[in-house]
């Protein structure tokens, strides 16, 4: 049999990996718009050159050279014929299989504003192309605006600020966000007001609760328009040789459209991670489960398992965990960091700590951790399963791993729920 895998992600990997595995007869091919295997998580360090393409490469076990693995790099998938399991670029057909597991990934919202779409000088951050883009247009870009203030637009931040480091060219940087705060979907305004301090110091000029509402381009020697500045709704204008846009991400799924596979905002799948179309599976940002890279391999992993037969449900769709580290300061964010009335919020801080834990019934909602994080994760444990903490008879701030192991009568460690 063969297997097709639409992606080359974290989930299509592990999915590669598994079949192969665990179907050993059996062939597997990879189709993939891009043409290197890369990390996501390391494209600002690839922009501030800190990274090469091959050192963010996270296969280092022979998997793309494998004699029962074939990918075709380089295409775009436009269109999937659902009934045959075949996959297609325009017309030329890339692949065809007994069973397709789909891991596209997801791609950079660009909003319907100006000549966002249209400009030759906008970008999102979300491929190695895009970093590749970037790095390029910053040689000629002094006046850079990045609409949004979450993780990858504070990555592009930081990204360029070291690259200005490395190559002596200072960006004049502005960040444009909608939100009262930055990080506003990963941290609570106390924790993001540090990084936002830090950022200032570093010559970045923020615009909170700012709305951008139309851009004024001019013609570029290639005709494609070149936006030369933002405007706000509050009427101030921002002179740009660069966009960059974080506005959210949404999953690459438009191929699928006549494919008789079930779409909403992402494919729709069961517990199994099957679609509406037999023998056919999604996992990752395609999926719209639980995209973050751990969860995504799992996905990637189960839907392969149950092509090899295995029945297995995908149980863990806990997804709201975050590790910041922008200037070498680290935050630890699990769960829910704004408390509702009633909630019992506990806080603490020094100069170097931030912490912050969130109660109700005694149950832990969430908790923010910000400087030391070394030995914080069974919160994430003690959240995803709404574990009372009072039986403990101890302080939270007192709480540790020792307290959720015992030992078996045969010596072993078991985790004591």
């Amino acid at each position: 049999m063969n297997h097709v895998i639409i992606g080359a992600g974290a989930a299509g990997i592990a999915a590669a990996r598994t079949l192969l595995k665990e179907l050993p007869g059996d062939t597997v091919e990879m189709v993939s718009q891009d043409s290197e295997v890369y990390s996501r998580c390391m494209l600002h360090r690839f922009i501030s050159g800190e990274r090469s393409a091959e050192s963010i490469n996270f296969v280092n076990d022979g998997l793309l050279t494998f004699p029962r693995f074939r990918w075709v790099k380089g295409k775009s998938v436009t269109r999937l014929d659902g009934a045959l399991k075949a996959v297609y670029a325009g017309e030329e057909k890339l692949s065809s299989g007994d069973t397709v597991i789909l891991a596209p990934g997801s791609n950079s919202v660009t909003p319907p504003i100006g000549d966002l779409k249209t400009a030759g000088n906008v970008y999102g951050l979300r491929h190695l192309a895009d970093a590749r883009a970037i790095v390029d247009a910053a040689k000629n870009a002094g006046n850079v605006v990045v609409v949004g203030a979450g993780l990858v637009g504070l990555d592009a931040v930081a990204g360029l600020l070291e690259l200005g480091k490395k190559t002596g060219k200072r960006f004049d940087i502005t960040v444009v966000e909608m939100a009262a705060n930055i990080l506003a979907i990963n941290l609570d305004a106390h924790a993001a007001q540090a990084y936002q301090g830090l950022f200032e110091k570093a010559g970045v000029k923020f615009l909170l609760a700012k709305k951008v509402v139309n851009t004024k381009s001019a013609p570029g020697v290639d005709g494609v328009p070149r936006i030369s500045s933002v405007e706000l709704e509050s009427g101030e204008s921002l002179r740009c040789d660069m966009v960059i846009l974080a506005v959210g991400v949404r999953p690459a799924v438009a191929f699928l459209e006549g494919s008789g596979v079930k779409t909403e905002r992402a494919v729709v799948v069961n517990d199994r991670l099957e679609t509406s179309v037999p023998g056919i599976y999604a996992c990752g940002d395609a999926a719209g489960l639980s995209g973050i890279w751990p969860n995504a391999q799992v996905q990637g992993q189960i839907a392969a398992k149950n092509i090899a037969g295995w029945n297995l449900n995908y149980e863990d769709k806990f997804a709201v965990k975050n590790t910041v580290n922008f200037f070498d300061l680290v935050t630890l964010s699990v769960g829910a960091f704004n408390p509702q009335e009633g909630d019992d919020v506990l806080v603490r801080e020094d100069s170097g700590n931030y912490q912050k834990i969130i109660l109700r019934d005694n149950i832990p909602l969430g908790v923010v951790y910000q400087g030391n994080i070394a030995g914080k994760g069974y919160w994430q444990y003690l959240i995803k399963n709404k574990m009372p903490i009072d039986a403990l008879k101890k302080s939270p701030w007192k709480i540790s791993y020792a307290d959720f192991w015992g030992m078996e009568n045969n010596g072993e460690f078991k985790w004591v729920t």
